[in-house]
């Protein structure tokens, strides 16, 4: 199953003593097949000034995702090479709840024109 939409980000530095290692908190809005909020944490390292960099990332969604209600975690994995972005966010197996339970997948995220665009590949169970 596809589901996408916009979302929104706030992200809130966390305090680090190494200007290479950072922690944020991860505030989200999720609109369209996936009306949701979501929390999280990300952890980064690496010199953003030469655009080469890392993240790692825990979110917690909540909401509806095409009318069902639930929640579900997902895992994000990121690496910049001078610029070049590899990305994965995967759905944590059994980490479904409500009618989100046997959720899996993995989302995608484009950034055009300064706006968040999600892309999530899903299978559920009973879906039809």
């Amino acid at each position: 199953m596809h589901a996408t939409g916009p979302f929104d980000v706030k992200l809130a530095p966390q305090p680090s003593d190494d200007p290479s290692l950072g922690r944020m908190s991860l505030d989200k809005h999720y609109h369209g097949d996936l009306e949701a909020t979501a929390t999280g944490q990300m952890l980064t390292g690496g010199d953003f000034k030469t655009g080469s960099a890392g993240y790692v990332a825990m979110e917690k969604v909540t909401g509806t995702l095409k009318g069902r209600a639930g929640t579900f975690l997902m895992q994000h994995s990121a690496t910049l090479n001078r610029g070049a972005q590899q990305l994965s966010i995967t759905i944590v197996p059994d980490s479904g709840t409500g009618q989100l339970i046997g959720i899996a997948g993995k989302m995608d995220i484009k950034i055009t024109e300064g706006k968040h665009l999600y892309e999530l590949e899903y299978t559920l169970p009973d879906a039809k």
